[in-house]
């Protein structure tokens, strides 16, 4: 009898000992995976800092100058290369030819 129990308690041994090695190799997953998302973590905070740094830095960049104008800028005369391009309005010449319809005329628009 007590082979058969010492046989018992040497299996129960060899069973607690390999559930004992699962929780470890468990729980050294669940640490393995935080060290992953803790690396990857400080990979993108590092990433969006660089970004926040370069943006700060042109802006600061593009603020630092600002353009004045001296009436010595205005002095020179531009010579184009061609005349500007003016179209005739056909307002202004509808306006004349009615104007010059009506000089000798008669008014006929009723007013009350």
């Amino acid at each position: 009898m007590e082979n058969v129990e010492s046989d018992e308690r040497i299996k129960r041994k060899g069973e607690d000992e390999e559930e004992e090695k699962k929780i470890e190799q468990f729980f050294a997953l669940i640490r393995s995976f935080r060290e992953a998302r803790d690396r990857r973590k400080g990979e993108l905070n590092e990433m969006e800092e660089k970004k926040r740094k370069k943006r700060k830095k042109i802006e600061d960049e593009q603020s630092s100058w600002v353009p004045t104008f001296r009436p010595e800028d205005f002095n020179e005369e531009i010579e184009f290369r061609r005349p500007p391009l003016i179209f005739p309005c056909k307002r202004r010449e509808d306006k004349k030819v009615k104007d010059q319809e009506n000089d000798g005329d008669v008014n006929l628009n009723l007013s009350l």
